[in-house]
């Protein structure tokens, strides 16, 4: 048919690739078949699925971002009103000092882990996820995109926390080592971020996200020295403690701000900071296999 593209003859006299006129009125060649158009990273497509998934949560923010502020906020007057009273203090500092810092990292993580866990699970459910296979995105840049919006929720909880619990009488938000603060809170975002994703991945039905939120995410974010210190526990479940990575961020954390915590010293700190960051590479390790793998998600 005269709308069809011929193959035009090589300089040898044998058919070579297609050619096809652009735009501009020039005759251009058509990529081989099976030869990728995009090499390296899609940059543009990595950052339209960021900017996808941070307006999704922005769109309600009320929801997403000032209701986890005023439920953290309550956290703090009721524990500071039960555990606090009679000028207690922990780790040389008053209790709602002390406390704070542990509810902002609990508040970054949690939150963290419910934008990542919907993406994907929404996706299956409403029957809109080809809209995130079809892309020419590859596995690992639908993890980063994912990832980095959830932990762009989670800095965005966490200073909105932040602002609110400097409005509570006696808190204390100065950093003592600021390097402490920032890594810890990233590393437990997207610690979380990870776990979130793993979870929609496995998912089926909302219940089954809620069943991770309720008897993984939530039990391990309040045992872990949120509100006590672990040297006041017995020696059995300090152990147990020390095996729950979301005590080193609550700690890591903490220390940041008060520059002590109950992980030990500066050393000890280090350790743990550099034991998260192997700890995320493994995590998103499995992320990327399971979705190398379609596993829940292609079939």
């Amino acid at each position: 048919m005269a709308d069809q593209v011929q193959p035009m003859p090589s300089a040898a006299g044998q058919p070579d690739a297609p050619r096809a006129e652009g735009d501009t009125g020039r005759m251009g060649r058509f990529p081989e078949r099976g030869k990728p158009v995009i090499t390296g990273i899609n940059r543009v497509g990595l950052w339209s699925l960021y900017i996808k998934e941070v307006r999704r949560f922005l769109k309600v923010q009320t929801q997403t971002i000032w209701a986890p502020a005023v439920t953290t906020l309550l956290f703090l007057v009721i524990f500071s009103v039960a555990l606090g009273r009679g000028g207690r203090e922990v780790l040389g500092v008053n209790f709602p000092t002390f406390v704070a810092p542990g509810l902002i990292a609990m508040a970054m993580m949690q939150n963290s882990f419910a934008n990542s866990s919907f993406s994907l699970l929404s996706g299956k459910i409403q029957g809109t996820i080809i809209d995130l296979l079809m892309p020419p995105l590859s596995e690992g840049e639908l993890m980063t995109g994912i990832v980095a919006a959830a932990v762009t929720r989670a800095v965005a909880v966490g200073c909105t926390v932040a602002l609110a619990m400097l409005l509570y009488p006696g808190v204390s938000l100065a950093a003592a080592h600021p390097w402490a603060v920032i890594w810890f809170g990233l590393m437990g975002a997207a610690m979380l971020a990870l776990l979130g994703l793993m979870a929609s991945i496995w998912a089926e039905k909302f219940d089954h996200n809620a069943a991770v939120t309720n008897f993984v995410i939530a039990p391990l974010s309040m045992l872990s020295g949120t509100f006590y210190v672990i040297e006041n526990l017995h020696g059995v479940f300090q152990a147990i403690s020390r095996a729950n990575p979301f005590f080193y961020v609550i700690s890591g954390f903490r220390y940041g701000f008060l520059g002590q915590s109950d992980i030990g010293d500066a050393a000890h700190v280090a350790g743990a900071a550099l034991g998260l960051l192997a700890f995320n590479g493994f995590l998103a390790l499995i992320a990327y296999r399971l979705l190398k793998s379609g596993w829940k998600i292609k079939n």
